[in-house]
């Protein structure tokens, strides 16, 4: 399990589904194991949709500097993991293989996501904290006004970092990581 611990207090607790997406989940361990998302900013918050984060840059294109396969069924990976309330799944580019290290948390149901982005956990304790993200004051480009700033995101349990993440594409600097848009249809 993993604890983000925000800077005003507030604190997500999420449990990871390696058996559902085993290379999403190892490289966000990777990525909590190494610090890399303390400090940083949810940087697009859509009431009733997602709060999205994990961007270094906190523009929504930024990322580690690789991007990682995409496990998803239009990826031809079974993933059935529904993007339902409280779910967490990787932000990506128009590309498949895109995603890096910015993911979402379901604020709503999005069943328009589901098998087209990477779902690898869920929520257990603080969707209150999400409610609360989910309802800041956003700019024209859903950033909140004040930034959600993720103190500290850590491991609630045991874990030993594999050094390995497998199919890691090339280097990819600058890439782009969004969320789809809502598809009401």
């Amino acid at each position: 399990m993993v604890q983000i611990e925000m800077k005003d207090g507030g604190k997500i607790i999420i449990e990871l589904y390696p058996e559902i997406a085993p290379i999403t989940v190892n490289n966000f361990k990777k990525l909590v194991s190494e610090g890399f998302y303390d400090g940083l900013i949810f940087h697009r918050v859509m009431s009733g949709f997602m709060i999205q984060g994990g961007d270094p840059k906190g523009t929504g294109t930024g990322g580690p500097g690789y991007t990682i396969k995409g496990e998803f069924s239009e990826n031809g990976i079974v993933n059935d993991l529904k993007h339902t309330r409280g779910v967490i799944s990787m932000a990506r580019s128009d590309g498949k293989d895109t995603a890096g290290s910015q993911f979402f948390i379901m604020h709503a149901d999005t069943a328009s996501l589901d098998g087209k982005y990477a779902a690898f956990g869920k929520v257990l304790e603080g969707m209150d904290v999400v409610d609360q993200i989910a309802a800041v004051k956003v700019n024209s480009q859903n950033k909140p006004t004040k930034d959600q700033i993720m103190k500290a995101v850590t491991f609630l349990d045991d874990y030993t970092p594999v050094d390995d993440i497998s199919d890691v594409s090339e280097d990819v600097s600058d890439i782009s990581e969004d969320t789809a848009s809502e598809d009401n249809s």
